[in-house]
């Protein structure tokens, strides 16, 4: 069979796919093979070769020589065989090629409706390998669909179709078709039928990745994210650290005028953001995550949980509404944290004294300011959409919070 015009046209497509040649053909002598069977014979055993060069499609027939025959679609009997070459023996294949008659409308129905599903397939599985560097970083797109539950974000220069699970969406972000959003690439998922590009606006990678985009010296190393805790739309603590004793890690992640760090906080809808400078003493990396309120000091009580004492003033500010702050310094830190007002720790006869490297100071970020300091402590967040607090009863001018599961996310 000769078809020089299915060859062009076929060209056409895979330039048009940008899917390999090779491996389409090889789906499409499938497809054609399958078809022939559906419509002439479920039973035999058939080939299909293509070659573009030359234009042709060549249908072969594949019978196994046997001494009995119990299948005759596939086999034929060492007698029939020898006479058509005496040399043939048993066990060998007879192959001969052939003209399928009427190959007509159904089979070339089938064969469309097959190719067109392996074309898909093949093309989903180039789309994914090129997609698989993609995880972790961030990307930009539209809003392509809006149902009960998932979004659909549509990626890249292509229009992949990414997925947002509710869990990676923001409580408080309202999603809109057409609308153009940064999203995370949390994960790509090749599997057959039910692969997915995950795609988050809540997780912490998206802040990391804004503050990259928007600081060069993160993106250059000179400024390294030690550790990030979130609670989407409402508030994130992030602890970052210089290389470089020259440069300010705080001041370049907020930049001139606060225009790097309201470049982020934009993005995530007004999001409230502390910058915290990260400390390889875990006791006033605490105090520090205890932003924005000062704390007095920090006591190891175990493994991995401290008692921090903060003026009673304070309390509240350290605390968090609903218990926001110190959670997410817990979260961030890796640590327990139980916040104690002066006047109880030392009702409880607990060291109220100093006792961390450097000078007792206020934790506060330095890079915003009382301002910003005050307006963060007032971000309301309601206990159902940023997570459990701890339930056991906190003593009198004190509350809990844990780190739970969840490890502080680390370069």
């Amino acid at each position: 069979m000769v078809n020089k015009e299915f060859f062009a046209a076929l060209a056409d497509l895979v330039k048009e796919k940008g899917i390999s040649e090779e491996a389409f053909i090889e789906t499409l002598q499938n497809a054609l093979a399958s078809a022939y069977k559906k419509q002439y014979d479920g039973g035999a055993e058939v080939s299909v070769e293509l070659d573009p060069e030359s234009g042709t499609i060549e249908f072969k027939a594949i019978q196994h020589v046997v001494a009995e025959v119990t299948d005759r679609d596939k086999e034929i009997s060492l007698e029939e065989a020898q006479e058509l070459d005496p040399a043939y023996k048993e066990g060998d294949e007879i192959v001969r090629s052939f003209v399928p008659k009427d190959f007509g409308r159904i089979a070339a129905q089938t064969a469309k409706q097959v190719i067109l599903q392996k074309l898909h397939e093949t093309e989903r599985d180039n789309t994914f390998s090129a997609f698989s560097d993609k995880e972790g970083e961030l990307m930009e797109g539209f809003i392509r669909k809006v149902d009960d539950k998932n979004i659909s974000v549509e990626l890249g220069e292509k229009k992949i179709e990414g997925v947002m699970l509710p869990q990676d969406q923001t409580p408080a972000e309202r999603y809109v078709m057409g609308d153009r959003l940064k999203v995370f690439v949390k994960r790509v998922k090749n599997s057959g039928k039910n692969s997915q590009i995950l795609v988050s606006r809540a997780a912490p990678g998206l802040v990391k990745k804004l503050f990259e985009e928007q600081v060069p010296e993160i993106a250059q190393g000179i400024v390294e994210i030690k550790a990030v805790s979130r609670e989407p739309g409402h508030r994130t603590k992030m602890a970052i650290c210089s290389n470089d004793t020259r440069v300010d890690a705080v001041g370049a992640c907020v930049g001139n005028k606060g225009s790097r760090v309201n470049a982020v906080v934009e993005e995530l809808g007004g999001e409230k953001i502390d910058i915290i400078l990260w400390s390889e003493n875990p006791l006033e990396f605490i105090a520090k995550a205890l932003s924005p309120a000062s704390v007095i000091s920090v006591t190891q009580t175990g493994e991995k949980s401290a008692i921090a004492v903060v003026p009673d003033d304070k309390l509240s500010l350290a605390i968090g509404r609903d218990g926001q702050n110190a959670r997410l310094a817990a979260r961030l830190t890796g640590w327990k944290i139980d916040v104690k007002s002066l006047s109880a720790a030392e009702k409880m006869n607990l060291n109220t004294t100093e006792n961390r490297d450097g000078d007792d100071e206020d934790y506060s970020d330095e890079g915003f300011g009382d301002d910003f300091a005050d307006e963060a402590a007032d971000s309301p967040a309601d206990v159902e959409d940023v997570g459990d607090i701890n339930d056991e009863a906190p003593l009198e001018g004190a509350e809990t919070a844990e780190s739970g599961a969840e490890e502080p996310e680390k370069e």
